[in-house]
């Protein structure tokens, strides 16, 4: 029992002695009261500015997103409108171009007909003079020939010329009989 006693005269030392809780419990009260009246507010209010700040951020990104989907939403309707515009030359150039080559083809074919007349004309223009100089040169050659066959000279042109004439005329009969 002695260790009964003992112990009773003994504090224990998980309960406190009554003033030393009192004046703990008044510190306490002192301390929560300051927080609560000074400190508890600008804690509230740096709260309430983060969460203003956040949402305020929140809502700037939103704009921004939704301002960055409108950009590009115009973006891809001018590439598109730009894609259509390319086409659409690409395929003027390439009826342009085909218009063009028309146009050359029949130049050069104008051309070439144009050439090919000029060509038959001077054909033509040389076949006569050839036929002209042939005709005087066997003209020459038939009255120097006729001269000597009847034994006097026919140096009189009008005669001359009838004469070549008339051999003339006889040969083209002859040659056109033969086809």
């Amino acid at each position: 029992m002695n260790l009964l006693v003992l112990a009773a005269e003994t504090e224990n030392p998980l309960v406190p002695p009554i003033p030393e809780l009192v004046i703990g419990l008044i510190a306490f009260v002192i301390v929560f009261g300051f927080l609560a009246k000074k400190l508890l507010p600008n804690i509230n209010k740096v709260l309430e500015e983060r969460r203003e700040a956040i949402e305020g951020g929140i809502e700037k990104a939103e704009a921004a997103q939704t301002e960055a989907q409108s950009v590009l939403e115009q973006y891809k309707a001018q590439l598109a409108e730009a894609r259509h515009e390319a086409a659409r030359l690409r395929q003027e150039a390439l009826e342009q171009g085909t218009a063009l080559k028309e146009e050359l083809r029949a130049e050069g074919q104008r051309q070439r007909e144009e050439i090919i007349a000029a060509g038959h004309a001077q054909i033509a223009a040389d076949r006569k003079a050839a036929s002209q100089a042939l005709r005087q040169d066997v003209g020459k050659l038939a009255t120097d020939l006729a001269g000597k066959l009847v034994g006097e000279s026919l140096e009189d042109v009008a005669r001359q010329s009838r004469t070549i004439d008339r051999f003339l005329s006889e040969l083209e009969e002859k040659a056109e009989a033969a086809r």
